[in-house]
């Protein structure tokens, strides 16, 4: 999907920790009781089994079958590695099923069949499907995955797809239907020349003429040239179905005029000489990966008026799969498909055409920071897209409800498009807003604490993945002793570290903070020993120097130790209007819980200030603000004075006239719980609050450990806000991706 960078022990270690693998297996029903046991296995379960042997449609009613894809593979054709084995090759069918989950609400399990016998692996996959809701075929090499899902397709009742081919297809017809709308060019009189005879190949050139273009008019190419009527060297079966009656023999041959070229075959296939003989605004797709056949830059350096797209996430228009099979998936189990057809293919290819061409969201532009317009440059929606769940299924379930494949057709179909609204999982496109803005923001971040083996690992990753510079404040022999140790030994050279006794500052640091601190009982030497051997202290000077442009610190002390710390160098306080916000990821549902860092026991006053900061820290975050201040009544009652500032806190901000919504007082439950929020038809907010003011700090550690602890929940944070420079103090219980996930909030400037 993407185009990071990373070691072969961070890719390991991603892996491994916290626990082997990348799947678990949740139960979705209680199981607790006695009684949870029995209606969940013997006898409870009878009764399904008996309604399902009468009437075998209510699978999908009784069982996970109607949301279950298998992904299946043989790894003969894993990614770019060519033939590692079925073993080999469960990473990646974990990972497969990791986006299904991710962008569509799929569940998913891998299968990896240990056989290169297209007729066992048939049988195999044939067998299992009672088990599964669809079957999403992977890294199979050709001529093999022709055959193999034609195969199942004939003789199974489910959808079978191979992404490989099918996926590539959909995406780019996608992207054509717009280039094409942008040159002011029709499918049906271009000369379209594709490069590559494998499997995405063939699956791009019959989706096309499935699409309207002339037979006559595309031309295969394989690594032997043209495929023409006649030819005998290399050819099979799928390739003499597009063999055409031509003279051309070469790619560069059949370059020359061409509309369309369309690349799934190597880096360097195509020449800007090629291009450049192209016909008036060429449209080149330059899929091959990681590398394309030729980049953006060499196509429009000859020719300035070529729509490009690529396979990589680093240049504009990325032809990604992951826009396409997670989507055709979710419509076609919606209506219990028994196939994914051509015309289910094409809906989803015009689905996303439209979409391109329509405005772009603000959280789109949030999440890949700069603004985006349908164009030369946007062809194709960005994977982050939140209209993709509610855009795409339907499009794809109306066509197969047209073709006759469905089983169950949906009936209403506004209420399907908010039902799909509901799956959207918030906190992967926040997160990726977080990513996308600090690698645009280029923040040379200080990490203060370069004695310990998670921040340096994390400062590599800052580094390498391009969010900017890292800096790291220790001594060197104890840096590079540490970075051997975890394996990252060539990082030493990379990374450039800090401290007191290699720096020409520290004189100035001393002179700023004795400044500061003279009268507060602090002597010279105080000073000395804080600036010279406190790392904390060190840099925050730094940061207070403009020497960084940001400081990640806290994962070796506590964090309220480090805040005192901080506060010697910058107002950190609550008087100064310092906040600490917690974001609770859990579900796919993301709260924000203030004050979690700076106020002991926070008056009306405060609570307004820590609304109003948290507010920014949400909408910094992408989120529209919705505050609720919680307490253990609502509304007054039961009457207590310890929630009375609860209850005045609101009436604070209505002085203040503040632009979100807010409410309260309430407990937890009524400002979560939608249903419950409806027995209070007075109240002001709009939905379930997105951010808990609580009534001090301890109430919230202790809401926030607990949800951690007994939920499972992801906490970032706590996120301090309102201090003159962007600093966050992460705890001491966090890993090096954590770690990482707080300098880059600091990146952001959330603050």
């Amino acid at each position: 999907m993407t185009s990071q960078k990373f070691t072969p022990e961070e890719a390991l270690a991603f892996h491994l920790e916290p626990t082997p693998g990348k799947l678990a297996v949740v139960a979705t029903v209680p199981m607790a009781t006695q009684r949870d046991l029995s209606l969940a296995y013997s006898p409870g379960v009878a009764e399904p089994c008996k309604r399902i042997a009468e009437a075998p449609e209510t699978a999908y009613d009784y069982t996970a079958k109607g949301n279950l894809v298998a992904v299946i593979s043989n790894g003969t054709a894993v990614l770019g590695l060519g033939n590692l084995g079925a073993l080999a090759s469960k990473p990646v069918m974990e990972g497969k099923a990791v986006l299904f989950k991710r962008f569509a609400d799929i569940n998913s399990i891998d299968i990896e069949l240990d056989t290169e016998d297209p007729d066992a692996f048939c049988n195999a996959v044939k067998l299992m499907g009672p088990s599964f809701g669809g079957i999403n075929l992977e890294d199979i090499k050709a001529p093999e995955c022709f055959i193999i899902e034609q195969r199942l397709k004939e003789e199974m009742d489910i959808p079978v797809f191979h992404d490989d081919q099918h996926g590539t297809a959909v995406i780019c017809a996608a992207g054509l239907i717009n280039a094409l709308h942008i040159a002011g060019k029709k499918l049906e009189d271009c000369r379209v020349v594709a490069n590559g005879a494998g499997a995405a190949g063939i699956a791009c050139v019959e989706l096309l003429k499935a699409m309207g273009a002339r037979p006559e008019n595309v031309i295969l190419c394989d690594s032997n040239g043209v495929i023409y009527q006649g030819r005998k060297e290399g050819m099979n079966q799928w390739k003499s179905a597009h063999a055409v009656k031509t003279d051309l023999r070469t790619l560069e041959e059949a370059m020359a005029g061409a509309d369309v070229f369309l690349g799934v075959s190597v880096k360097g296939a195509v020449t800007p000489q090629m291009v450049e003989s192209m016909a008036d605004s060429p449209i080149i797709f330059a899929m091959a990966n990681p590398d394309p056949e030729i980049t953006p830059e060499e196509a429009r350096a000859v020719r300035p008026d070529a729509i490009v797209a690529t396979g990589r996430s680093d240049y504009p228009n990325q032809v990604n799969n992951v826009l396409g099979f997670p989507y055709l998936f979710r419509g076609a189990l919606d209506i219990h498909a028994r196939a994914i057809n051509d015309e289910m293919k094409i809906a989803c290819a015009r689905a996303l055409a439209e979409l391109a061409r329509e405005d772009v969201p603000d959280e789109v532009a949030i999440a890949y920071g700069k603004k985006l317009s349908f164009g030369r440059d946007y062809i194709i929606p960005t994977p982050f897209d939140p209209r993709l769940i509610h855009r795409i299924p339907p499009a794809v379930a109306k066509a197969g409800m047209d073709t006759g494949v469905a089983r169950r057709p949906i009936v209403d179909m506004e209420a399907y498009e908010l039902s799909l609204k509901q799956r959207m999982d918030p906190t992967a496109s926040i997160l990726h807003g977080i990513h996308a803005r600090a690698r645009k923001a280029q923040a040379r971040m200080i990490f203060a604490e370069g004695d310990d083996p998670r921040v340096l690992r994390a400062a590599v990753a800052y580094q390498r993945q391009g969010f900017g510079r890292a800096l790291v404040v220790g001594r060197e022999a104890d840096v590079k002793g540490k970075l051997e140790a975890a394996g990252l030994g060539d990082a030493v050279r990379e990374l450039e570290v800090v401290n007191a006794a290699n720096t020409r500052y520290l004189e100035t640091y001393k002179d700023f903070l004795y400044r500061r601190l003279q009268r507060r009982g602090f002597d010279q030497q105080d000073v000395h020993r804080l600036a010279a051997r406190d790392r904390h202290v060190f840099s925050a000077l730094m940061l207070a120097h403009g020497h960084g442009d940001a400081l990640v610190t806290g994962a070796t002390r506590k964090s309220a130790h480090v805040l005192g710390l901080i506060n010697h160098v910058f107002d950190a306080t609550a008087e100064a209007g310092a906040v600490g916000v917690t974001a609770v990821l859990h579900q796919g549902r993301i709260v924000l819980i203030a004050d979690t860092l700076v106020h002991e026991w926070p008056d009306e006053e405060d609570l307004a200030n820590i609304a109003e900061r948290a507010a920014e820290v949400a909408r910094m975050l992408g989120l529209e603000p919705r505050v609720a201040f919680v307490s253990f009544s609502t509304f007054g009652y039961p009457v207590s004075e310890r929630a009375e500032k609860m209850h005045l806190a609101p009436e604070v901000l209505d002085r203040r006239g503040v632009n979100f919504e807010y409410e309260g007082e309430m407990t937890v439950d009524v400002a979560l719980n939608p249903a419950i929020q409806a027995r209070y038809p007075f109240q002001r907010l709009s939905g379930p609050a997105n951010i808990l003011v609580v009534p001090a700090r301890h109430s919230a550690s202790i809401s926030t450990k607990l949800m951690q602890e007994m939920a499972g929940a992801t906490l970032v944070g706590p996120i301090l806000a309102g201090v003159e420079k962007s600093i966050q103090i992460c705890s001491n219980a966090q890993t090096a991706n954590d770690i990482l996930n707080m300098a880059l909030l600091a990146a952001c400037k959330a603050r």
